[in-house]
């Protein structure tokens, strides 16, 4: 089966998720197309990311009068079909948040796609996310092109499901794809029992280079904590400094390592010199999955604070790491963090418990950290092996053309 994937952005440096699932899907077996509106390859540092960029087709870097002959051959093909789907843009741009034009582009960009649909010969195709990119995938159908799935992540389709027209996307796909329990459950809010069937729950996994590699002693004596992340409102890292400031107050010592970048990095270095915590907490920036994996070996734990999240895959890769990990009763991390087994779990937007649950770990002995990060890594091993999950979305997918 030839299949295709198209993003909102890809590759980005957080999406190393979907390019797991797809080369695994290439393992199985599958040929797949990669589409994107763009890539912002500059903040690339990943060579797995950088080495899918001359494998991914643009729309957005189409000459333009490549994306109007799209649109003229579309409208000129079946001019029925152009203005059904033009009524549904013009319907869903009504009640957005993105507004009727966004939507009318969203509309160009589906003619786009959906040559490129007809000249590769695809059979189906899988977006990630519910906004725009599952909008595009949705019109494109919608247009003559072939049937699509998507895979819901979270937080954002989760905060506006009405702006964003999220039962409409479903009810016109084959599938859609949860990535955990709580997921599934927040899609069926939105839609009649009847068409629960449709939810399907895919986890996001981990490759043979985290899986398979052996444990790793917790330096001794290491102090380190780390943070991964893009630095926004929904991930807590000012929370986290603020956490940071009690403990450093008590002249209790640790480091703190935050890894990533992000709109709010002015204002988490502004925090930093506030607290007078220059000499404890690092920012790296935007860094390569090998840099992401050795400073977890270097670290007693990792740390993240999360107000909102889907189910983030740096939870995955510190468990697989064997580091326990300090997060949120929030969407789906319960699911793979258990409280005292193979991390911490606190209320979110909590100082005092985050605090608190910062220092249990800096105290903890070495033995027990060992024994929490065995914990993790089973858990990680038979929740998100992407071997085993690229074969359940495989499956989804040959049942959906058959």
């Amino acid at each position: 089966m030839k299949l295709a994937y198209f993003v909102n952005q890809y590759p980005k440096v957080s999406h190393s998720f979907i390019r797991r699932e797809i080369l695994a899907l290439e393992r199985l077996g599958y040929s797949v197309e990669r589409f994107a509106l763009r890539t912002d390859k500059d903040e690339l540092v990943d060579p797995l990311d950088q080495s899918e960029l001359p494998k991914t087709r643009y729309i957005l870097a189409e000459h333009p009068l490549k994306i109007a002959s799209a649109f003229t051959k579309t409208f000129c093909s079946s001019p029925q079909l152009f203005l059904k789907s033009l009524k549904v843009a013009i319907k869903l741009g009504l009640r957005s948040d993105r507004g009727l034009i966004r939507h009318i582009v969203y509309l160009i960009e589906a003619c786009v796609l959906l040559q490129w649909e007809k000249t590769t010969g695809i059979e189906h195709i899988h977006a990630h996310f519910g906004t725009n990119s599952t909008a595009v995938v949705m019109l494109a159908q919608l247009l003559g092109g072939v049937g699509y799935s998507f895979t819901v992540h979270g937080p954002e389709e989760f905060d506006k499901p009405e702006f964003i027209h999220l039962a409409e996307k479903i009810r016109h796909s084959r599938f859609v794809v949860a990535i955990s329990s709580y997921g599934r459950s927040q899609l069926f809010r939105w839609l009649p029992a009847s068409e629960w069937h449709k939810v399907k729950i895919v986890r996001c996994g981990l490759d043979a280079a985290f899986l398979a590699q052996k444990a790793t002693k917790i330096p001794k004596a290491s102090r380190q904590l780390l943070c991964i992340g893009r630095l926004c409102e929904q991930k807590g890292q000012l929370l986290l400094l603020d956490a940071m400031k009690q403990l450093h107050d008590e002249g209790i010592s640790c480091k703190l390592i935050l890894a990533g970048d992000g709109p709010m990095r002015k204002d988490v270095e502004n925090r930093i010199a506030a607290y007078q915590l220059d000499n404890v907490v690092e920012i790296t920036g935007w860094i390569s999955s090998e840099q992401v994996k050795s400073l977890l070996i270097t670290s007693r734990g990792m740390v993240l604070p999360s107000f909102a999240e889907g189910l983030p895959v740096v939870i995955m890769e510190a468990l697989a790491l064997r580091r326990p990990v300090i997060s949120t009763y929030v969407a789906g991390i319960p699911e793979l963090i258990q409280h005292g087994k193979n991390g911490w779990l606190v209320p979110p937007g909590d100082v005092g418990s985050l605090k608190t649950a910062m220092q249990e770990l800096l105290n903890t002995s070495d033995a027990d950290l060992e024994t929490m990060g065995e914990q993790g890594f089973n858990a990680v091993f038979a929740q998100h092996d992407i071997e085993k999950e690229a074969g359940k979305l495989a499956a989804l997918f040959t049942e959906a053309v058959i």
